[in-house]
């Protein structure tokens, strides 16, 4: 009787224990917009026929990634590698004699690249806080662009006067974001039409906005060319110009110095930009057509091809 009732309870203690699971649990794959575009990037740039070329640019993608190592898990149970980034283009157009230009828009780039990788917070998932966190970076960060640019100008007196002109797109999500100084151009194509973002920062801009005559000292000058802000130089703290627009699938974005924008109109460089071919070849076909149009000025050129993948 007691080895019939023990062999019972066990029979029923082994009947409630957890049972495994027969079936694997199945999630959805989470794949923000962040992990799903692609942005191709490219840039070409030229000294026209000046003997030094004051034009510098820089093309980035910044990643968050994770990749697993080793698990116990079952395949597919979770991802083996989940990667989204950011991507960004810098173009600055140097002034200054006897090549501070040079160092100027240099120095510019350089300070902005070391200022992201300390301070950036990889921001490439897009909300209101992630978006004014963006922007509020953008205006600290060329505020110190503009010391750095101005402290080194003071220190050594063959700068005495450097600056130049920057001009920084970002993208992420469906995010881009623009801060602008100078009279280099950031530009959107869609829908077959290539409309400028940025407002240049010049004397005939100005005046084209107040309305007011030109004055008679700079009559003589191309105004175009005369700037009313700049990172560093002699025209004091910068208005700092910075915007955010939503991207859609296929736009492009360039950005430029006024050695382009300046030779080659908007729609001429639509025509090029709606070519069917790589970024790298568009931004050299932008280059040689301003190079064939007689560019006196340094030539430089980015693009950036955005596409969502479904």
């Amino acid at each position: 009787m007691s080895d019939e009732w023990n062999a019972r309870e066990e029979r029923d203690l082994r009947d409630e224990r957890p049972k495994p699971l027969t079936t694997r649990l199945t999630y959805e794959p989470f794949k923000p917009l962040s992990c799903s575009i692609t942005v191709e990037l490219g840039a070409r740039s030229h000294p026209g026929r000046r003997a030094v070329n004051e034009d510098h640019y820089l093309l980035i993608r910044m990643a968050r990634q994770q990749e697993t190592i080793a698990t116990s898990l079952p395949d597919g149970e979770i991802p083996a590698r989940f990667e989204e980034s950011g991507f960004g283009m810098v173009v600055a157009d140097g002034i200054g004699a006897g090549g501070a230009g040079e160092v100027a828009s240099r120095l510019a780039i350089s300070t902005l690249e070391h200022l992201v990788l300390h301070f950036a917070r990889w921001n490439v998932r897009i909300d209101p806080r992630t978006a004014e966190d963006v922007i509020d970076r953008a205006d600290r960060f060329y505020r110190s662009i503009d010391e750095r640019v101005s402290e080194t100008a003071r220190q050594r007196p063959p700068l005495t006067g450097m600056g130049t002109t920057l001009t920084a797109a970002y993208i992420a999500d469906d995010a881009l974001f623009l801060a602008h100084v100078g009279h280099s151009r950031a530009y959107l194509f869609r829908h077959d039409r290539l409309t400028q973002l940025t407002r240049d920062q010049t004397l005939a801009q100005r005046i084209l906005e107040t309305g007011r005559p030109v004055p008679s000292e700079a009559a003589a000058h191309d105004l175009r060319h005369i700037l009313t802000d700049a990172i560093g130089g002699h025209a004091g703290v910068p208005n700092i110009q910075i915007e955010q627009y939503r991207l859609q699938d296929g736009d492009t974005v360039m950005v430029c110095t006024n050695g382009l924008s300046d030779i080659v109109d908007e729609q001429s460089s639509a025509a090029i930009v709606r070519e069917k071919r790589s970024v790298d070849e568009k931004c050299q076909a932008l280059m040689n057509l301003a190079l064939e149009r007689g560019a006196f000025d340094n030539v430089t050129v980015a693009l950036a091809q955005y596409n969502v993948v479904k």
